[in-house]
């Protein structure tokens, strides 16, 4: 998904995310950060003070502090935001949902640009659909005003003071215990129906998983610096052995996940996208398969939704909208599942990725940094994500849980389209430590390859175009590392010819991924100079700021290819095509085409597998004439821009990266 732009002008390589008047309603929100806020571990005059409020509304509210510290963890890791709402209007440390700030919706693949299905054998599919108006406004999206009739505190204040929003998250958790019937005890065992009351969801199971997150947490302890530069610290209480009971004091009803293909750990339910016929020969709104059987699932792809839970459920039931595979709220962290993982959602823009993966929408928005998304939710996507991994033998690495913004452009003409999300500002270093694989150095300095892993909190590049073209973004952290062509900020930034095809100069736009990468992507080391570091990418010398003191990244080794002896360059794909002797009569042969790069003789890229030519031919609504086509042509896939890509095996010479 791309950010937006009030400016109407086109400007390449970027697409409008949300309607005008959504816009301008994100931009109210993002005024009061303009200004910046203090970095992450910076020096405060306060030192102390948000571990000071937490035992205070403790104290008053007779809510344990462990309870209050770690509802609040798994609300927002004790951030603040300055102020700024979250994805569903939900403020400070507590995550107070204020719905009537809640930002405006647009949806994601409505956009016409990036042809969400990517299939050349059919017309490109630029949905329309906008997303509907919620007809009524949830619990879970209004408990700030809820706070604020309990304890008295204006709701300007509960949304812009940290004290005061604890101490309002506080007396929540004090009235849902006393609405259950239950004293207020100093037992933190005592408060389980408390806290999954806490959470806002609306059935048992969505309601368990949150509270079972926070008592994991209150067992295991957590320390960490805010976004405010406050330190605070939840000792671990590992013999806590919570109330579990007391679920059925909340009197929730049971939601049933038959039908959901989802691990035990998360709260998942089955809403369908509709397989039908319309319009004549059209269909939607994705294909029957037989994965894994027919055709392996290889890659999870990470996406943001640009729009609020209810209206993108609505697209979802579209039969002329587009498809993925699951949504995830960020209040709860709760899933629906919408397309079997047999199935082919039509989510990437790329239909060779699209046939060979699962797509994850998540609750958010790219272009509004401080809209941010709930540990809740981090949690649940690291489970569901964890559970496909190992149920489909997909790695855990950056090559194959891609986000939509690393997914490549199928031909030259589609790269200026293709999607962004979700963007900068999701933290995939925090992301992949929940998947249990963190981004560790491997290597030495001759291991010859790097792995991106700045600091996020501390790691703040300009961005802008968030909410008007050409105008700074908020400051906030970032996952992701800027590129330029000499040792120099001030030199040019890497140009990247398949999205501006005029040659025109890369930005610092937020949509514009032409000469940036993000964490835990791995590349092959050019040169080392002072504090810069070079890798190979989009077939240039990159450099970027790689300090001792604040690395942009760790080293590491692996495998690269390089083209074979005798060769100037190798062409580089967005898809791995079967060659034309692959094709059985009555299915189409689809062009290899080539994208507009080049693989340069003794320039390296990071390999991330071996495949075969795979076209997966379903155009039309029966089934009895799709076919899986793998040819003897093999790719390997690389690491070779902001976005993976293939080159052929033939093409290219397979070696170990140390030095």
């Amino acid at each position: 998904m791309r950010g937006s732009a009030i400016d109407p002008r086109p400007v390449p390589g970027r697409r409008s995310a949300r309607s005008a008047a959504g816009v301008v309603a994100s931009a109210a929100l993002l005024l009061p950060l303009l200004g910046g806020t203090p970095s992450a571990g910076a020096a405060t005059d306060d030192a102390g003070k948000l571990q000071r409020a937490f035992a205070s509304a403790s104290a008053e509210y007779h809510v344990p502090l462990s309870v209050l510290l770690g509802v609040s963890y798994l609300q927002s890791r004790w951030d603040g935001h300055s102020g700024a709402p979250s994805v569903t209007g939900g403020y400070g440390p507590m995550h107070l949902t204020d719905a009537r700030t809640a930002l405006a919706e647009a949806p994601h693949h409505s956009e016409g640009t990036e042809d969400a299905r990517g299939d050349d054998a059919r017309p490109a599919l630029h949905p329309e659909t906008k997303a509907p108006a919620e007809s009524a406004v949830p619990a879970r999206l209004k408990t700030l005003p809820e706070a604020a009739g309990l304890t008295g505190i204006p709701a300007a204040r509960l949304r812009e003071d940290e004290s005061a929003n604890i101490a309002g998250g506080a007396a929540l958790l004090a009235a849902a215990q006393k609405k259950l019937g239950e004293p207020l005890s100093a037992d933190p065992a005592a408060w389980y129906g408390a806290v999954a009351r806490f959470s806002g969801a609306d059935d048992s199971a969505t309601a368990a998983a949150y509270a079972d997150d926070v008592y994991n947490v209150i067992r295991s302890g957590e320390r960490r610096t805010t976004d405010s530069g406050q330190l605070v610290v939840l000792a671990a209480r590992p013999g806590v052995a919570p109330r579990t009971d007391q679920l059925t004091l909340t009197a929730l009803p049971h939601r049933s996940a038959e039908g959901t293909e989802c691990p035990a750990s998360v709260s998942c339910e089955w809403i369908p996208a509709p397989y039908e016929e319309f319009g004549g020969d059209d269909y939607g709104n994705h294909d029957l398969g037989d994965r894994p059987e027919a055709q392996s699932i290889r890659y999870i792809v990470i996406h943001d939704t640009e729009g609020g839970w209810d209206g993108v459920l609505n697209l979802i039931q579209d039969p002329t909208y587009v498809s993925w595979n699951y949504t995830l709220r960020s209040t709860d962290g709760h899933i629906a599942q919408h397309v079997k993982a047999k199935d082919v959602a039509w989510h990437a823009g790329n239909w060779y990725i699209n046939a060979k993966s699962i797509g994850l929408e998540h609750e958010g928005f790219l272009a509004s940094p401080d809209a941010w998304y709930t540990e809740a939710m981090y949690r649940s996507s690291a489970r569901l994500v964890k559970y496909l991994a190992s149920k489909y033998d997909i790695p855990l690495d950056r090559q194959h849980i891609l986000g939509h913004d690393t997914v490549p452009g199928p031909t030259s003409a589609s790269i200026p389209g293709m999607h962004t999300d979700p963007g900068p500002y999701w933290d995939w270093q925090h992301y992949f430590k929940l998947l249990g694989r963190p981004f560790e150095p491997s290597a030495g300095k001759n291991g010859g390859l790097v792995t991106i892993r700045p600091d996020y909190a501390t790691n703040r590049p300009e961005y802008t175009g968030c909410v008007t073209s050409g105008r700074p973004c908020p400051a906030h952290g970032s996952s992701e590392v800027r590129l330029y062509s000499q040792p120099d900020t001030s030199s040019p930034l890497i140009k990247d010819i398949g999205l501006r095809p005029d040659g025109s100069p890369s930005t610092i736009d937020v949509n514009d991924v032409a000469s940036r990468v993000e964490t835990g992507q791995q590349y092959a080391v050019a040169g080392r100079q002072g504090d810069w570091t070079a890798i190979w990418y989009l077939g240039h010398k990159a450099w970027f700021q790689n300090p001792a003191k604040q690395p942009a990244a760790v080293d590491a080794a692996g495998t690269v290819v390089t083209p074979k002896a005798g060769l100037d360059s190798v062409p580089v794909y967005g898809r791995a095509y079967p060659e034309a002797g692959a094709y059985p009569a009555g299915v189409p042969v689809q062009a290899v085409s080539p994208l507009p790069y080049k693989l340069l003789a003794g320039q390296k890229y990071v390999v991330g597998g071996l495949q075969p030519g795979e076209y997966y031919y379903s155009a039309t609504f029966t089934t009895a004439s799709h076919r899986v086509v793998v040819g003897k042509d093999m790719y390997y896939q690389i690491q070779f821009g902001h976005r993976v890509a293939f080159v052929r095996a033939a093409d290219v010479r397979v070696e170990p990266s140390s030095r």
